[in-house]
């Protein structure tokens, strides 16, 4: 599973960045300084989160269990969700996708607390 986590995060860095780019370059003067802001946000969230499924992929390794996978498929999810939804309103305008964006939000802040409990799970049994 470490090795699942650790590409999904090679290719979501990739991704990011490949998102940064377009925006900085193909969007810029295309869309609204307001859409592109989003768009931005939408690249940096997938960043954080790409370097997150490395944590996973590492914390995996010391602290096995369910907690660590679920916050990996949390951060996939929250990733899919958050960045994907801003992407696409950015870029069609569509302003009923802000809806699904803070549901990617909250499955951030599962996946966090879910390898905060795996980190704990660790600490305090051997």
């Amino acid at each position: 599973m470490d090795r699942a986590f650790a590409l999904a995060g090679a290719v979501s860095a990739f991704i990011a960045v490949a998102a940064g780019a377009f925006g900085a370059h193909a969007l810029r003067g295309r869309l609204s300084p307001e859409l592109l802001t989003v768009f931005e946000t939408g690249a940096r969230y997938q960043m954080y989160h790409a370097l997150a499924l490395f944590a996973v992929a590492w914390a995996s390794n010391h602290w096995p269990g369910i907690p660590v996978r679920a916050a990996g498929w949390l951060f996939i999810a929250g990733t899919i969700l958050f960045s994907g939804s801003l992407y696409l309103l950015s870029v069609t305008g569509a302003r009923w996708l802000g809806a699904i964006t803070p549901v990617g939000g909250l499955m951030f802040l599962c996946g966090w607390a879910a390898l905060a409990t795996s980190i704990l799970k660790g600490w305090y049994v051997p």
